[in-house]
């Protein structure tokens, strides 16, 4: 089984509950894990496995579209990956927001979703 990594993806969105966050947005990480088994070892040909510029440019896509809940954007991009990749047989999303507005508050937060093809 193969395993192709996104890591450290940064985006400054507008996700979140508060007027400050739509208004003036926030920092973002995000890390992708994909698994999948190809038909044929080595790969040779990117049909072959997962294109991770594709990938990159879906998360993008998604991320700029502004979402009250981190919960909502990770389901978004697990669940269109799963879809547009037919090779993904699971997928691992994380989203931190690197400064979340709490106050007197040092640190990040963040969300995972991880899911199988098979429902699992």
């Amino acid at each position: 089984m193969y395993t192709i990594e996104l890591s450290k993806l940064r985006f400054h969105a507008y996700h979140g509950l508060y007027h400050e966050e739509k208004k003036l947005g926030g920092d973002f990480e995000v890390n992708i894990t994909l698994f999948h088994q190809p038909e044929k070892f080595p790969i040779t040909h990117l049909d072959e496995t997962i294109d991770y510029t594709a990938v990159y440019n879906l998360v993008k896509e998604i991320m700029q579209k502004p979402e009250p809940l981190l919960e909502t954007v990770v389901s978004l991009i697990a669940s269109e990956i799963l879809r547009k990749f037919s090779h993904a047989e699971e997928v691992s999303v994380s989203i931190t927001k690197l400064n979340p507005p709490i106050i007197a508050f040092e640190g990040t937060v963040g969300v995972k979703c991880v899911l199988k093809r098979n429902g699992q």
